[in-house]
C-alpha cells in the first residue's frame, strides 16, 4: 500500500505560500547552479525576490501579534525562541579534581562558581543623602528614539522576555512609555527585579575549550532597562564632561577617547622626550578581573560628588544593589548567586561606571 512520512514542518510561523514557492524555485536553481552562467544568474534573482518577502511576512506577522489581530501568543513565542536559536556550545568540561563533566546544569553550575569566586564585598552600599546640589536630569526623549532605531533584530532576549524587536517595531508609540517608566523609576528610587537579572552566557576566549577559566561571561540583561541606560549614561556624560571630572589621559570607553588615540599619545611623548634627551621610565601594570572588583560601597559615593542629580545617584545604586547572574548552557539555567561587586559586562552603563 503506497504511504507517506509526513515531517514536522520546521518553517518559522510567519511563511506563508509566496515565500514557499520562491523557496521551492531557489531549491531548483541551486540544484541547477551549475549547468551554465545562465542558471547561476537565475538563481541570484530569486534570491534577490525571497529576501524582501521574507521580511514583509516578518513584519506583518509581527504587527498583527501586536494588534492582536487573531495571532496567538504562542506562536510569536515560538517564533523568539526560533530567533534566539541555541548558539551555546559546551563541550565536556573538566573540574579542579579532573572529573569530566557532561551534564549541561553541572556545566552551568560550574561556570556560575568560577565566576562568582572572583567577585569581592567591602560592605553595603551606602545610603545617599543630601540635597540634590547636581546638575538636574531630564529625560532625553532623543536619545529614547535614536536608541530604539538602533535596536538590532538579532538583540538577545534579557530575563524578563521582552523582544527587542518589540520595542524597534513599536517606534514612536513605545518612546512616552519608555520616558514615563524612567522618571517613575528615578522618583520612586526603585528598579524591577528583572532589570537587575542577568543571563551569564560563557563565551570560549581561546585555548583549551574544556577549561572553565577559558571562557569570559557575556550578560544578558533587559533590553527595556537598556533604554534606560543609554539615557542615564548620556546624561553622566554631559555633567562629567562640563565638569571635567574624567582625567584627560583616561581613554577608552569615551568618545574622542579611543585606545588608538592613547597610544599614538604616547608615542609621541616618547620621541618628544627622545628629542630632548630626557630620561624615560615606563611601569605597566594590568589589573586582574578589573571589571569585576569594581566595588559597589564606594562607587555610588564617588559618583555622588561628580556634580550629577541625586536622583541619578539612586538610581545608579538601585542598579547595583542586588543584582543576580545565572549561567545558561545548552537551555539549562545554574543556581541564582547575587553579584557583590563589579559592572554588568554587555551593559550600557557597566563601561562609564568603570571609568568613575
Amino acid at each position: 500500500m503506497p504511504h507517506k512520512t509526513l515531517r514536522k514542518n520546521s518553517d518559522p510561523e510567519y511563511y506563508n505560500k509566496e515565500i514557499r514557492r520562491l523557496k521551492s524555485k531557489v531549491r531548483k536553481s541551486y540544484n541547477r547552479r551549475k549547468l551554465g552562467v545562465h542558471c547561476t544568474e537565475k538563481l541570484r534573482q530569486l534570491s534577490r525576490q525571497l529576501l524582501p518577502v521574507k521580511k514583509s511576512a516578518q513584519d506583518t506577522f509581527l504587527k498583527s501579534v501586536l494588534n492582536k489581530e487573531g495571532k496567538c501568543w504562542s506562536d510569536f513565542y515560538k517564533y523568539v525562541k526560533r530567533r534566539k536559536g541555541n548558539r551555546e556550545n559546551i563541550p565536556a568540561m573538566k573540574d579542579c579534581n579532573g572529573r569530566t563533566i557532561t551534564d549541561e546544569i553541572e556545566k552551568a553550575n560550574t561556570f556560575n562558581s568560577y565566576y562568582s569566586t572572583v567577585l569581592s564585598s567591602e560592605g553595603n552600599i551606602l545610603h545617599i543623602q543630601g540635597e540634590n546640589t547636581g546638575d538636574p536630569f531630564t529625560t532625553d526623549i532623543k536619545t529614547i528614539r535614536r536608541k530604539i532605531k538602533a535596536i538590532g533584530k538579532n538583540k538577545s532576549v534579557g530575563p524578563d522576555r521582552v523582544s527587542g524587536e518589540i520595542l524597534k517595531l513599536g517606534g514612536e508609540a513605545m518612546i512616552p512609555y519608555l520616558a514615563r517608566l524612567l522618571d517613575v523609576t528615578l522618583n520612586n528610587g526603585t528598579l524591577r527585579g528583572d532589570w537587575k537579572r542577568a543571563t551569564v552566557i560563557p563565551i570560549h576566549k581561546g585555548g583549551n575549550r574544556s577549561l572553565v577559566t577559558n571562557y569570559r561571561p557575556a550578560s544578558l540583561t533587559s533590553v527595556v532597562c537598556k533604554q534606560m541606560e543609554h539615557v542615564i549614561a548620556s546624561y553622566l556624560r554631559q555633567v562629567w564632561d562640563k565638569n571635567d571630572w574624567l582625567y584627560e589621559g583616561q581613554h577608552g570607553f569615551r568618545p574622542g577617547y579611543s585606545c588608538e588615540r592613547q597610544v599614538i599619545t604616547v608615542c609621541q611623548d616618547i620621541a618628544d622626550s627622545l628629542d630632548n634627551g630626557d630620561k624615560i621610565d615606563a611601569m605597566i601594570v594590568d589589573f586582574s578581573k578589573a571589571f569585576d572588583l569594581v566595588p559597589h560601597g564606594r562607587l555610588p559615593t564617588k559618583i555622588a560628588n561628580s556634580g550629577v542629580d541625586s536622583r541619578v545617584v539612586v538610581w545608579i545604586r538601585e542598579f547595583l544593589l542586588g543584582l543576580t547572574q545565572r549561567v545558561r548552557v545548552g537551555g539549562q539555567l545554574s543556581e541564582e548567586v547575587r553579584v557583590t561587586s563589579g559592572v554588568t559586562q554587555r551593559s550600557v552603563l557597566g563601561p562609564l561606571l568603570f571609568l568613575s
